[in-house]
């Protein structure tokens, strides 16, 4: 579970301060994949790195009782000047995974021959979002986020092999995923929130948050 309590965050833009949530209390239960609607610059990314712990809020505190993936297609927590091969197996150390397996497993599915053993620092994004995202679905986790904001593979051959593994990681886990299509939603929650000017409105189905996000949005 992931437990909002009273959380409060905001932040200073050089002309106003941007307020996040205010006083926000909800839960993310296993079993109840939850999606929130939002507006581009409206707080999404900033929500799910506190999820994860990226983010710490300005008051309250997020409890997590359970293993919480950090937000698919982060980039963070990798060091430039090591190889692919030696933050693989660092990572692996972190999550109490086998380095061997970690490394195996990443050295397969991202595919990036002998860049796979040269400073991460020399990859291209496309490259680093690969290797990010091999990284995840390396280890198992019992909620997973997904943040579409987040900078995606091009390459079609690897977005195939890391679609099915994704796929079926995601059929036995929770998910909470932030956009701002409804459509993407579909695809994983039942339930559903709608963030708007620091309060997060929570529905129990996803009809009723695009109700109020479609009449927010359009009028």
């Amino acid at each position: 579970m992931i437990e909002f309590v009273n959380v409060s965050k905001s932040f200073w833009t050089g002309e106003r301060r941007k307020v996040i949530l205010h006083d926000a209390s909800f839960r993310v239960e296993i079993g109840n994949s939850l999606g929130i609607l939002a507006q581009n610059g409206a707080g999404k990314t900033t929500i799910v790195n506190m999820m994860a712990g990226l983010e710490k809020p300005d008051e309250g505190r997020v409890d997590r009782t359970c293993r919480v993936s950090f937000p698919l297609g982060f980039m963070g927590g990798i060091v430039g000047k090591h190889t692919g091969l030696e933050n693989a197996r660092y990572i692996a150390r972190l999550y109490g995974v086998d380095p061997d397996y970690m490394e195996a497993f990443t050295r397969w599915l991202c595919d990036l021959k002998e860049y796979y053993d040269q400073p991460i620092g020399t990859y291209s994004q496309g490259m680093r979002a690969r290797f990010c995202l091999a990284l995840m679905l390396a280890l198992d986790f019992d909620i997973y986020l997904i943040d579409e904001g987040m900078p995606a593979s091009t390459d079609v051959a690897f977005n195939k092999r890391a679609g099915k593994i994704l796929r079926e990681r995601l059929e036995g886990a929770t998910v909470v995923v932030v956009s701002h299509q409804a459509e993407t939603l579909e695809k994983f929650c039942r339930s559903a929130a709608v963030l708007r000017s620091g309060r997060l409105y929570m529905f129990d189905t996803l009809e009723e948050a695009k109700a109020l996000y479609d009449y927010e949005t359009h009028g």
